[in-house]
């Protein structure tokens, strides 16, 4: 039996499979999964931030009205979570949730751009990172990543 027959080596193509998937994902796929996922989580961290202070703090609303509210940011945090983790993992269904937040980040930068003070810092921040992503996104790369066979199934 020689060194290339033993029964514990891994065949060649197994070896090379975490290689060849490196180089499938184009770097405008993994930039915007990036900020899908940045995006995600700071969503999410925004959601169990006003979790805990409805918790702390009294409210004029209605009893647990606020704390449902932050359930929903928080569950709409890991929207983004989840696609830009489908994205680095080539499924197709991540972009379009990943591209809606971008989207909406347009609409963020809207509201703060209208009640101005140090909120435009925040406004411009989110424009930056909603058209980087949008761009990122809908890049030929990033499509023919998604649609190797040109969108053909």
């Amino acid at each position: 039996m020689t060194a290339d027959a033993s029964p514990n080596a891994r065949p060649a193509a197994a070896a090379d499979r975490p290689a060849a998937a490196a180089t499938e994902r184009p770097w405008t796929l993994v930039a915007g999964a990036a900020i899908a996922v940045f995006q995600g989580a700071l969503i999410a961290c925004y959601g169990a931030y006003l979790m805990v202070a409805a918790l702390f703090t009294h409210t004029r609303t209605g009893v647990g009205l606020t704390e449902f509210g932050a359930v929903i940011v928080l569950l709409l945090g890991l929207l983004p979570l989840f696609a830009g983790r489908a994205l680095l993992r080539l499924k197709r269904w991540g972009r379009s949730p990943a591209v809606m937040v971008d989207t909406l980040c347009l609409a963020v930068t809207y509201f703060t751009f209208q009640n101005g003070g140090a909120q435009i810092a925040a406004g411009v921040l989110s424009a930056l990172f909603g058209i980087a992503g949008v761009v990122l996104l809908l890049h030929p790369r990033t499509t023919a990543a998604l649609w190797p066979s040109g969108g053909k199934r």
